[in-house]
């Protein structure tokens, strides 16, 4: 059976963990430093620290915002379900927003309506890789915290249907990379994230003045919110190793992406496919789950709800009725397994269902 999800943890990445307890080195440390360090020359971010929840990262975020108790934040009902539980018990009241269903963000028509209805930030997942149309989000005016977990090492393409935009000026905004756009921006680590050190989350300032302010809040941690060296080991490999990982990801996907063409099943749509990170394979169906998971099975491909975990399937069936395309891609949208490891034999088996599905 070939799994939809497996580990891309090499040699190096346990070579890396095993020297941290031969040495005995295991909470936060030099290999937590590192880690910090290869994230600020990848993104060119600032600053950054990396915690061992994404749920305590939000939470220092929000601190250094000053953000008011009982404040909305926005958040997508297809984002990861701890989007709902931590603006919950950090004090906050999280406005739900429906996505637009061609790519799985959030869309600008219901973050309109949040604003209007008290929203006073907006926490940004790039699901599957795929970035918003991040000026039009900047541009209602509140503070925006990117979760990159899915989105590390894409970039963001500036948005064609601004006719007052010279081409010089949109040459000189695009290419910047996701977690530079918010005011701060969260790399999550956990086991299915695009890099996971098998727990953990990394908070990144972008510029200085944002990091002036967050240092103080991360200076007096306790070392029991700061990662381990055990953990920072793996991702500090990871970061490494990502450009191979990802040349990988986007040969599978294009293969995939092609066999998909000839079926009456669909993917999402993406901004710029140069410019996007392969986080995995969705694909939204325009039949039954039920017997596109038997036909699989049958082929000995596992695929998997792509939503399972998030926000709207903690909500209750009449509340899921409130967002009309989430709760559309909720039930629609699986994952087929893609990863650096799949290897030729089993991509080409995989690409053969994808042309073939009912």
């Amino acid at each position: 059976m070939i799994q939809t999800f497996s580990s891309t943890i090499r040699r190096k990445e346990m070579d890396a963990v095993l020297t941290c307890m031969v040495d005995e080195k295991l909470g936060p440390g030099e290999l937590n430093t590192k880690l910090i360090q290869s994230i600020k020359e990848n993104i060119g971010c600032d600053g950054a620290v990396a915690f061992r929840s994404p749920a305590i990262a939000l939470s220092y975020a929000l601190k250094a915002l000053d953000l008011e108790a009982g404040s909305g934040i926005m958040i997508s009902a297809l984002a990861p379900s701890w989007h709902l539980t931590a603006v919950k018990n950090l004090g906050y009241k999280p406005l739900i927003i429906d996505v637009d269903e061609e790519s799985g963000l959030m869309s600008m028509e219901s973050l309109n309506f949040g604003v209007k209805n008290g929203g006073r930030l907006i926490l940004v997942h790039e699901s599957m890789g795929i970035l918003p149309d991040i000026e039009k989000i900047i541009a209602l005016g509140l503070p925006v915290i990117e979760d990159i977990s899915q989105s590390y090492g894409a970039s963001f393409v500036t948005s064609e249907e601004v006719s007052s935009v010279s081409t010089e000026e949109k040459k000189s905004s695009a290419g910047k990379k996701a977690g530079l756009a918010g005011v701060y921006s969260i790399l999550g680590m956990e086991e299915y994230d695009t890099i996971t050190a098998g727990g953990g989350a990394v908070l990144i300032a972008p510029s200085r003045r944002e990091w002036i302010v967050l240092k103080k809040y991360t200076d007096e941690a306790p070392e029991t919110d700061i990662l381990t060296d055990m953990n920072s080991a793996l991702g500090w490999i990871q970061i490494k190793e990502f450009a191979r990982n990802e040349q990988a990801r986007k040969a599978i996907y294009s293969i995939f992406q092609k066999a998909l063409l000839s079926g009456k099943n669909k993917t999402f749509n993406r901004q710029s496919d140069e410019g996007s990170t392969i986080w995995s394979f969705p694909v939204v169906l325009s039949g039954s789950f039920k017997d596109v998971k038997q036909y699989s099975s049958r082929k000995e491909i596992e695929i998997k709800m792509a939503y399972e975990k998030s926000v709207i399937s903690l909500l209750e069936d009449e509340e899921k009725s409130n967002y009309i395309h989430a709760k559309s891609l909720f039930l629609r949208t699986v994952l087929f397994p893609l990863y650096p490891r799949l290897g030729s034999e089993s991509t080409a088996k995989v690409a053969k269902v994808l042309g073939t599905l009912p």
